[in-house]
């Protein structure tokens, strides 16, 4: 699936800028390093409601709540203690990460296997992992045997418990940001807050509107590793956004580009003309983990499953001459573009 360290943001920048009113109201903007990239926070200041030192407090224990539950780059989280188990065993977890455990395995069963939540072994296998050591193509015999502590169908849960019976490892990269994310704006709305962009690595939601009444815009990229160049301008009120892409982390060899976005089923990353994924829907844990799996599918059967499931996507793919460009019809009606 594809790799964040925790994630480098992917094809998505904020256009906003920061604004006053004579009636006191202001547009309050803070951030932070957060899963090895960074985090920040727009939002509408009222009268009557907190000021960033007091929703900045609030915003980064929810993200150390995170780190300590989900990260895989600290071996005390709780998610590293369960990977370091050996088969057969059982811990008991935080809530958010059986709700995550549950959510990895709706997306594999829907991607028929090609989305794995412990395919991190693989990861660290080709190079692009945590515990990774040089990039490389493996052996034949390497990869069978790293691929038997690879597949979701090897976890479980049991009651509060995670449960494995091989040597998996966990891994909830692929929608880590998406889920931390939504849990920031639940947070921003329970403070009375309804109008604000949160960011995490690159995963956004915008709600409400700025506060000269514009609404907020996120501009997505070209998937391009030399420059930015923005391919369109998006408005948002009540969704996330999401782009997965193989742009940012790669390596060639042998002619060959091998990205870090892995299809579990064959153990390697994959070989499509699909350069990146933007998924816009009302979670963004949904947008973050659907635009994994739509890269992880390619072109053809990504486009077909977000047809299927009226999932707003914007599909961008590599050709000899530059990138060419796709959009589902939820996307098209969302983002208000005309139909092909």
């Amino acid at each position: 699936m594809a790799r964040r360290e925790w994630r480098c943001s992917a094809g998505l920048l904020l256009v906003a800028a920061l604004t006053g009113c004579g009636n006191g109201d202001s547009q309050e903007k803070f951030g932070g390093p957060t899963m090895g990239s960074r985090y920040s926070i727009q939002y509408v200041r009222h009268a009557g409601l907190p000021g960033p030192v007091q929703v900045r407090q609030q915003v980064e224990a929810i993200l150390s709540e995170v780190d300590q539950q989900l990260s895989t780059y600290r071996s005390d989280s709780d998610i590293e203690r369960f990977n370091a188990l050996p088969a057969n065993s059982c811990q008991p977890m935080p809530a958010p990460v059986l709700q995550l455990v549950e959510v990895g395995e709706q997306l594999s069963r829907a991607s028929e296997g090609a989305y794995d939540l412990t395919v991190g072994p693989l990861m660290n296998l080709w190079g692009f992992g945590p515990q990774a050591r040089t990039v490389q193509v493996p052996s034949e015999p390497a990869l069978a045997q790293v691929r038997q502590r690879v597949g979701y169908q090897h976890l479980r849960i049991d009651a509060q418990q995670l449960c494995k019976d091989a040597p998996v490892e966990v891994d909830f990269d692929s929608i880590a940001a998406g889920y931390t994310v939504d849990r920031i704006a639940a947070a921003l709305g329970g403070m009375g807050i309804t109008s604000f962009l949160v960011e995490v690595t690159g995963e956004l939601k915008a709600v409400g509107t700025k506060l000269d009444g514009n609404p907020w815009k996120i501009a997505l990229e070209e998937p391009r590793d030399d420059q930015q160049v923005v391919e369109r301008v998006l408005t948002l009120d009540g969704y996330g956004v999401s782009t997965s892409g193989d742009y940012r982390n790669y390596f060639e060899q042998g002619g060959r580009r091998y990205s870090h976005t892995f299809d579990a089923r064959s153990g390697a990353p994959v070989l499509h003309d699909l350069a990146a994924v933007t998924v816009v829907a009302p979670q963004a844990l949904m947008a973050d983990g659907w635009s994994t799996l739509l890269l992880i599918l390619g072109p053809e059967r990504g486009m077909e499953y977000a047809e299927k499931h009226a999932i707003a996507a914007f599909f961008v793919m590599r050709t000899d001459g530059g990138f060419v460009t796709r959009s589902s019809q939820a996307f098209i009606r969302l983002s208000g573009e005309n139909a092909p």
